[in-house]
């Protein structure tokens, strides 16, 4: 990559790590991961340690224990004689990531499917809701915090407690490249419109319509960031 096409943004935008929970190495990591799953870091940018450590108020120790967790993610790449920089988002990655969620999301909504309890549904319908008050409020921060809890919740009702960490470990680049699309008009509202029948037929106990209706929005997703390699090549490798 040529050295112009780094992107150097320091101040960088970070989450306030006195308002996170953890040790100190806990909370830079969950700050700097934050920002670059919300694209307040975008690929490119330079990782510089002393504007890190300046704005959060810590040594290099913590930052440096955090930037090297990220990039075992992937989220960073380390450089020799360079410094840090976020990755950039790559197609063969991605669509790995996306196999690896559809195989297990969709036995997931399946089990919840058919074996849901009253007080899971309704706090699935809450979710919806809040999604829906989003959508209305036009606040597509809160639908993406929103939409990932939704997926979470189906995660966590199928009572196997590691199943959504193992999940999210494939899926980090397509839950990073996602925040593309949710500016395109439509998007924010045609996802909701997935999640109210992958909600449905949840409650309607069916698992071969929960599985179907999450194929769709699985799929639907990937195949609207393939074009996004061509209108935004400074995004991909």
């Amino acid at each position: 990559m040529s050295p112009n096409a780094e992107r150097d943004l320091p101040p960088y935008i970070l989450p306030d790590i006195r308002k996170l929970r953890g040790s100190l190495a806990q909370r830079v990591y969950e700050a700097l991961r934050t920002a670059i799953l919300a694209m307040e870091l975008p690929p490119d940018t330079l990782l510089k340690k002393p504007e890190i450590c300046a704005q959060l108020g810590v040594s290099r120790s913590p930052v440096t224990e955090a930037i090297t967790r990220l990039a075992g993610e992937g989220l960073v790449e380390v450089v020799p004689q360079s410094g840090s920089r976020v990755t950039r988002f790559s197609m063969p990655e991605i669509r790995e990531g996306a196999f690896l969620r559809e195989a297990i999301e969709l036995a997931a909504v399946a089990r919840v499917a058919a074996s849901r309890t009253e007080e899971q549904l309704s706090e699935l319908n809450r979710n919806l809701r809040l999604q829906s008050l989003c959508l209305e409020d036009r606040d597509e921060a809160g639908f993406y915090r929103e939409d990932q809890q939704m997926h979470d919740l189906i995660f966590e009702f199928t009572g196997y407690p590691k199943l959504n960490a193992i999940a999210a470990s494939g899926w980090v680049q397509v839950n990073r490249a996602r925040r593309l699309l949710l500016p395109i008009p439509g998007r924010s509202r045609q996802a909701f419109d997935e999640h109210c029948q992958i909600i449905e037929a949840i409650q309607q106990r069916d698992p071969e319509k929960a599985r179907n209706a999450m194929l769709k929005h699985l799929r639907d997703l990937v195949a609207r960031l393939e074009p996004l390699r061509q209108s935004r090549p400074d995004l991909f490798d």
